[in-house]
């Protein structure tokens, strides 16, 4: 097992090298790409520029101010959490990485959705819309029509998703102790 401090560096790398590619990725396609703009790269990978205002695969279910600000409470939550997991020195390392890497992908999204409208002059603090740009249409018809996979997503999307199925497959365990010990003191 690694010192706290190592794990506190693991931490931060990880939230940092996966800020650095999603915002560079999507700062590269808001200046190269026009909006609704798609690029085949293989028949089964594009790249697409949508924006999207709401949570996964554009659902909005209450307003835009709501939707960041419950975002920036769970950043806080989920760092907290980090902060006793690395206090308590009770959980694998893989584990401590893929929570990272859920906190650095819901970073990336939120300076999108707090900085992103104001930046590019579309909306308010706090209002902006999330930048997507990967798509993999894997699963065609007959006609063409894309079956399977239509959501358009993100590398920050791409951190969350992996990290929680890696969580399912690899660290469930890990994560129920540290669940049930979360709230108690050493």
């Amino acid at each position: 097992m690694l010192t706290k401090t190592k794990q506190s560096w693991l931490v931060v790398g990880i939230v940092l090298l996966a800020l650095v590619l999603d915002q560079w990725s999507k700062i590269y396609i808001k200046t190269h790409f026009e909006l609704g703009e798609a690029r085949e790269v293989f028949s089964w990978f594009w790249i697409v520029f949508v924006e999207n205002n709401g949570m996964a695969f554009g659902i909005e279910w209450f307003s835009k101010l709501l939707l960041t600000l419950f975002r920036i409470v769970a950043v806080g939550v989920i760092g907290w959490y980090i902060h006793t997991l690395i206090h308590k020195q009770t959980v694998r390392t893989g584990y401590l990485a893929t929570v990272a890497m859920v906190i650095a992908g819901a970073l990336g999204n939120i300076i999108d959705c707090v900085c992103y409208g104001k930046i590019w002059g579309y909306a308010d603090w706090f209002h902006g819309k999330v930048v997507d740009m990967l798509y993999f249409p894997l699963i065609r018809n007959a006609a063409g029509e894309v079956l399977f996979f239509r959501p358009v997503f993100n590398i920050a999307d791409s951190f969350i998703t992996v990290a929680v199925l890696l969580i399912i497959i690899f660290y469930r365990k890990d994560l129920d102790a540290s669940l049930a010990g979360v709230g108690k003191r050493k």
